[in-house]
């Protein structure tokens, strides 16, 4: 039984990292990662007995659906009227309300269990109602899963927050794990393929590598366990098992945070290494998500301008670059050629960033540094937020380093200009940066 829980804990415990890790801005894979994870340390509280850890055991089962309605909003199309107001609702209120719930469930017992239950639910049950209104075109292709697997994971969930007595806890919450991977899956895949990436080979480098963690240091513990004759040492081993195969599969997923950690406090007074060493781990980590089957030409117009405004968001970043599908540019082969270079990952992406920037500069106005008239709107909603690098709307924006001209776009944005007006302006100016590039040869 011990190995059953094991097994199911580092499924879901890697797989929530992975997801977590591989795309940390975008919400819901963040928030995917993060319900697996809950569900992985409820896994991970199975085998053991007690009041408190069977109340612990309850919270982190019921989080997970929590955070799948969070996960189901992230999925909505940003220009959906609904999603702002659903997105706050869900993390002011329904989020905390429903932690709240679940620990006052878990504390007091009794008849709690079914109203926290539908409480849980409803939430998860509305936010399915919205992505079916939503139709975007990504969510389409994978709809039917999503609300598949929604709707098992919910009915799972109603045996977890209201048990019967039917089945053994452990089945249960595997089953239940089990529809939470799906979805884990389906927001990886929708993921990859909004950013023209390939999800095969990063996902199965990563599930070897924590695959080999688990056998080498859980094996270790396993031959202690079965070695050991002393009935008190159990609870201990079993502690140790999940903790040291937990603490490894971490560290080979996440090797790349890890690294940089290291870095800080290995080379805290040498910036500029750690820049260049960062660099290199993102574009190292970034080519087994380039899909070399897919051709620029056979994409429409829509899809291709998805992809420059992918690397547009990624412009500062040269090893996210790597990934991108736009390195197949004609353009970008022309200019490697004419330089002499062999076309490394890197170097077409050096190529592609400089490509992004003179596109975005046949933007700017010929009359003067910077404006606020119409015209300049274009050029202003790209180059100042990518090439300059400001953040207006955050609460403690970083203003160091930046030019006299970018300080005064930056407190224009931040006066006139509203975010939502700013995010239109911007998938303007990407269509006109797509024609651009697709129409160019160098």
């Amino acid at each position: 039984m011990l190995v059953l829980a094991v097994a199911a804990f580092c499924v879901a415990w890697w797989l929530g990292l992975y997801l977590a890790g591989r795309d940390p801005g975008d919400a819901a894979m963040r928030r995917a990662g993060l319900g697996l994870v809950s569900y992985a340390l409820a896994l991970a509280l199975t085998p053991f007995d007690g009041s408190v850890v069977d109340a612990l055991g309850y919270v982190l089962a019921g989080l997970p659906a929590l955070i799948w309605t969070g996960v189901l909003l992230a999925l909505l199309p940003h220009g959906a009227p609904w999603r702002g107001p659903a997105e706050r609702a869900w993390r002011f209120a329904v989020l905390p309300l429903g932690v709240a719930e679940l620990v006052a469930a878990a504390v007091v017992g009794g008849g709690w269990e079914p109203l926290t239950a539908v409480l849980v639910l409803l939430p998860l049950a509305a936010a399915l109602w919205l992505v079916l209104r939503a139709r975007t075109a990504p969510l389409e292709l994978r709809q039917g899963v999503v609300v598949l697997a929604t709707l098992l994971f919910g009915l799972g969930a109603v045996a977890v927050l209201v048990p019967m007595g039917w089945l053994p806890d452990g089945v249960v919450l595997a089953a239940v794990g089990v529809d939470l991977v799906v979805l884990g899956v389906v927001v990886a895949v929708t993921n990859a393929l909004e950013a023209g990436e390939a999800l095969g080979a990063d996902l199965r480098r990563s599930a070897v590598g924590a695959l080999l963690a688990a056998i080498v240091f859980g094996g270790q513990v396993g031959l202690v366990a079965l070695a050991s004759g002393d009935g008190d040492a159990d609870d201990a081993l079993r502690a140790l098992t999940f903790g040291v195969v937990g603490a490894a599969i971490a560290v080979v997923t996440l090797a790349s945070v890890v690294q940089a950690a290291v870095d800080r406090l290995a080379f805290a007074g040498t910036p500029a290494l750690r820049e260049s060493r960062a660099e290199l781990r993102d574009a190292s980590d970034a080519l087994p998500r380039r899909d070399e089957r897919r051709h620029l030409d056979d994409l429409d117009d829509d899809a291709f301008t998805r992809l420059v405004r992918d690397a547009l968001r990624n412009y500062g970043d040269l090893g996210k670059l790597v990934s991108s599908p736009l390195l197949a540019l004609p353009a970008v082969d022309d200019r490697l050629a004419g330089s002499g270079r062999d076309g490394h990952a890197l170097d077409r992406a050096t190529e592609l960033k400089a490509l992004l920037l003179e596109s975005i500069e046949r933007l700017r106005p010929r009359d003067a540094d910077f404006g606020t008239s119409e015209e300049w709107r274009h050029f202003n909603a790209l180059y100042f937020p990518y090439v300059a690098g400001i953040r207006p709307y955050r609460r403690q924006p970083d203003l160091s380093g930046l030019d006299d001209t970018s300080r005064r776009a930056f407190d224009w944005l931040r006066r006139y200009v509203p975010e939502r007006t700013l995010y239109n302006w911007q998938n303007a100016a990407a269509r006109v940066v797509a024609h651009d590039l697709r129409t160019r040869t160098s």
